[in-house]
């Protein structure tokens, strides 16, 4: 007598439903896709050990700074945020931050599975904490929300997402992480995934000690600028638009939330920046 496998019958129903809402879908502008994502934590936090290895020997792209006081001060804000209890994968993901020392660089970034990476060039762009705190964060949320691997869920053929369902090709995530430089697709955030990652970020800073608006410093800054053309890997990471700023403020506005020296931090920040190579 065969045996069912409904493993094998979930599977294909879940590819299925996401095959016919590919073809239905308009992107960004038009009808968005369900929630759905084939790739289990395990998966994820694998694939994340993965892409972190490559980026960690490609010294030429990526070249890490290495200095354990600088490292230590960015890594406890992060061990801070995901104090959160609105942080859900803090067992399953490391939430390992990196500075990329590259002064021309203006960005933040963070992969599947919990690997975040900050350049020296943005440490050094920035004129407090909160607004540190604030993008770390905002990098934390992409990964809290699983936005990368949703994102292929949506973009890789039937075939390749079912492998990954059933766990039947290891490989896959390694062909996953091997076509990380040369497709940086994992990286470019759709406008819902900043909307996202912005809401979050105030959240996860909402209870802390930093005060939870730091984003809109960011982005006051980045407009300020008469050449932004240094930002523009930022840029098309992390598309800013109106509607971004005008949501933070209204998240601001309903908290109640003042910014001071006693959670903004401009003076240790000050120190930190003077510290940097």
């Amino acid at each position: 007598m065969k045996v069912f496998n409904y493993k094998i019958w979930f599977a294909y129903a879940v590819i299925s439903i996401v095959a016919i809402l590919s073809v239905q879908s308009c992107g960004d502008d038009g009808i968005s896709l369900p929630d759905l994502n084939v790739f289990s934590i395990a998966d994820e936090a694998a694939l994340g050990r993965q892409l972190d290895s490559q980026i960690v020997s490609n010294t030429i792209e990526y070249p890490i700074y290495n200095n354990a006081s600088a490292n230590a001060y960015v890594q406890d804000i992060v061990n801070e945020i995901i104090k959160s209890s609105a942080i859900k994968y803090r067992d399953a993901f490391p939430y390992k931050l990196r500075i990329v020392r590259d002064d021309a660089t203006v960005n933040a970034f963070a992969i599947p599975g919990g690997y975040v990476y900050v350049y020296t060039g943005l440490l050094k762009f920035i004129d407090n904490e909160a607004t540190l705190a604030a993008v770390l964060a905002h990098e934390v949320a992409h990964c809290e929300r699983r936005h990368a691997t949703k994102r292929m869920t949506k973009s890789y053929s039937i075939d390749f997402l079912l492998s990954i369902a059933l766990g039947s090709s290891p490989g896959q995530l390694e062909q996953i992480a091997g076509s990380l430089f040369t497709n940086l697709y994992l990286l470019k955030n759709s406008r819902d995934d900043e909307y996202e990652a912005d809401e979050y970020s105030f959240k996860y800073l909402k209870t802390s000690k930093w005060y939870p608006g730091g984003l809109i410093y960011f982005f006051d800054k980045i407009g300020a600028q008469s050449d932004a053309s240094f930002l523009e890997i930022l840029l098309s990471t992390h598309p800013l638009s109106a509607d971004r700023i005008d949501k933070v403020n209204g998240y601001l506005k309903e908290a109640n939330i003042e910014p001071s020296e006693s959670n903004v931090f401009t003076e240790r920040y000050a120190q930190f920046k003077a510290s940097l190579p």
